[in-house]
């Protein structure tokens, strides 16, 4: 059963929080002495304009949201952010096709960080900050973010929650989900402040160290700069943004038990926290191996540009500060697969997830000791917990899914003119929302030159892969829309 009136009344309630977020930008546009604000100022009243109509002819609906309801939002409210999202660029002729805009906003909402842009430092600032906000507010997530809000307009959550959290393991902090998001919002702005303000005093000015944090955070990878962090020259900059890519790249709600409730022991006793520990020190170490024997780096800086780019990748943030596009094949194989990994579930970061990962391989491994052991009962287990195997079955067919839907970018990139590496690892940085692909388009090159439809399909990737495949191609289905 769809109740009509309140996925609307919820859209214009999330409209109107994308527009008070563009706030900002018409505050940068201010301070700066811009002539971007009235474009700025229409963007910002028309979307509100639009949030105010959708509110007021919806009202009266039901304020229970059932399951599918919840569903058709998330989907819903990530492609009319973007649409809407396009405004600001459109209007201030920062972005003039709107193929080009769609694709820079909604790679900045699913937190992929692949740009269309070809000279960033020419933009205005309050439209660079446009498009760090657009990865902050993606990053924890749309609805997610609001969860937190949303009983003030007596709505249920849970719904909603469900629908858009991701990972294959849920945990609350809170029997409440509205307490359990404030919670989580609390430490991604604890978070982003203390990186800015990390950043400042590595050298950066403030405007650069604020988008950055919120890039960073986010784990989306839009630098103020066209050469990204290379731009920079400063390891002081790239060890402060390692540790945050690190940090975002851990379960939120570990991280709030680790830092507010001072029981840090709780990261190394979750499975999935040491798997990613593991293979960031693993990768690390045999990359920065490689390009100290094949390069002209020393020891500190084969490490550094290593530790730096694993953990850049593996979080799916995208950040660089060299080409690894002209690093030994074997090296790009190795980053490949980080980005096909991802990091903790329950974080900002994309691709498959550690636990996932973790799970996949003890049930390979338990498979084998079938083989031995017919009759034997051999559950999985992470962090002492036994996994169910509906949990089990969910996460097979999520990695089937994510294959397919690689194989598919493979296949539409190609027929589009791609050649096989571009077109492979386009569909890889898209549907695992990394940003930054390989070979032409590696970390210092720009999506611009793609043909439309490729964009269009990279597009869906990027949403589809942000909100784990079953949300979005759930409404593709007609089981979805039978009435029972």
């Amino acid at each position: 059963m769809f109740h009509p009136k309140v996925i609307f009344r919820i859209i214009g309630i999330l409209l109107f929080i994308e527009a008070v977020f563009l706030l900002g930008s018409i505050g940068v546009s201010l301070f700066y002495g811009e002539d971007t604000v009235k474009p700025l100022l229409y963007s910002f009243g028309i979307i509100a304009l639009v949030g105010f109509l959708l509110v007021s002819f919806c009202k009266g609906g039901e304020r229970n949201i059932s399951r599918k309801d919840g569903y058709v939002v998330v989907t819903m409210c990530w492609v009319v952010f973007s649409l809407f999202g396009t405004l600001p660029y459109m209007l201030t002729d920062s972005i003039t096709g709107f193929t080009d805009a769609f694709f820079e906003t909604m790679s900045g909402f699913t937190t992929t960080g692949a740009t269309i842009l070809q000279n960033i430092e020419s933009l205005p600032k309050s439209i660079l900050f446009w498009r760090m906000m657009t990865h902050w507010v993606g990053g924890l997530g749309i609805v997610f973010f609001t969860v937190a809000v949303f009983p003030m307009f007596g709505l249920n959550d849970v719904n909603l929650f469900s629908a858009e959290s991701v990972g294959p393991i849920r945990s609350k902090l809170h029997p409440r989900i509205s307490v359990t998001a404030r919670w989580i919002l609390t430490i991604y702005i604890a978070l982003t402040i203390v990186c800015a303000v990390s950043l400042r005093l590595a050298g950066m000015g403030w405007f650069d160290a604020v988008c950055h944090s919120m890039s960073t955070i986010a784990t989306g990878g839009f630098s103020t700069k066209q050469a990204s962090i290379a731009a920079f020259n400063s390891p002081a900059i790239e060890y402060v943004l390692t540790f945050f890519m690190f940090v975002s790249g851990v379960n939120l709600s570990l991280l709030y038990l680790a830092i507010f409730k001072v029981r840090p022991m709780t990261l190394f006793r979750d499975t999935e926290f040491k798997t990613y520990l593991m293979v960031v020190v693993a990768f690390s170490l045999v990359i920065g191996g490689g390009l100290f024997i094949t390069s002209d780096m020393g020891i500190e800086e084969s490490l550094r540009a290593s530790l730096f780019q694993v953990v850049s990748l593996q979080t799916t943030t995208g950040f660089a500060t060299v080409d690894y596009a002209v690093w030994m094949p074997l090296l790009w194989l190795l980053l490949c697969a980080l980005m096909f990994i991802g990091a903790c579930s329950g974080s900002t970061s994309g691709a498959m997830k550690c636990a996932r990962i973790s799970i996949l391989f003890k049930v390979m491994w338990n498979e084998f000791k079938r083989i031995v052991h017919p009759n034997a009962v051999i559950p999985v287990r992470m962090t002492g917990r036994i996994i169910p195997s509906a949990v089990q079955s969910a996460i097979l067919a999520y990695t089937v899914i994510y294959i397919f839907m690689l194989v598919s970018g493979l296949f539409v990139n190609m027929a589009f003119g791609v050649d096989f590496l571009d077109a492979f690892s386009l569909s890889v940085a898209s549907v695992g929302n990394v940003g930054p692909a390989l070979g032409n388009y590696g970390p210092m090159a720009s999506f611009a030159m793609l043909p439309d439809v490729v964009k269009w399909f990279c597009a869906f990737q990027m949403l589809v892969g942000r909100l784990e495949f079953f949300a979005v191609l759930l409404l593709l289905t007609p089981v979805f829309w039978k009435r029972r």
